[in-house]
């Protein structure tokens, strides 16, 4: 008997938010980060892929890759938008804790985080995944430093 694994569904992180909000996302991208304008579509898709895995996996330790922060750090200034998104698609803020502590690697293992957002039914683009960022969070999961960690309030 052959035993094999069912591969998820593919969902386009794009239907987590509206067409209007992605498109001026994109935008901002396309502004802030000319170096990147050529790929801004696929870093704020990435972003997303990586927002709605975080959603589902409470606890999961994952981080961004470089690029896909971007598109993190650019949701995060519509803070509205980011709030509601959070709130509709993960039920709770997903905050953004830097992983500056000294004598630690920048992120959480990105093939863990790749295979997350896989095990979610995202697609992955893995050239926007070539390192860890160095500013990284726990999606507010991990309470290993994190503001509100036991560790930290303890």
């Amino acid at each position: 008997m052959t035993v094999t694994a069912e591969r998820p569904t593919l969902t386009s992180p794009r239907t987590l938010i509206a067409p209007e909000l992605f498109n001026r996302l994109v935008g901002r991208i396309r502004i802030d980060h000319p170096e990147h304008a050529h790929q801004a579509e696929q870093i704020m898709t990435e972003a997303l892929a990586f927002l709605g895995t975080c959603a589902v996996n409470p606890g999961a330790s994952l981080g961004p890759s470089d690029l896909v922060d971007i598109g993190w750090h650019t949701f995060l200034m519509y803070t509205e938008d980011y709030a509601r998104f959070c709130e509709d698609v993960a039920g709770r803020f997903i905050h953004h804790t830097p992983d500056d502590v000294e004598g630690t690697e920048g992120g959480a293992a990105l093939a863990v985080t790749i295979a997350a957002i896989e095990a979610a039914g995202y697609p992955v683009n893995k050239n926007l995944w070539p390192k860890g960022a160095e500013c990284t969070s726990k999606c507010n999961q991990c309470h290993a430093g994190c503001y509100d960690s036991p560790k930290k309030l303890g």
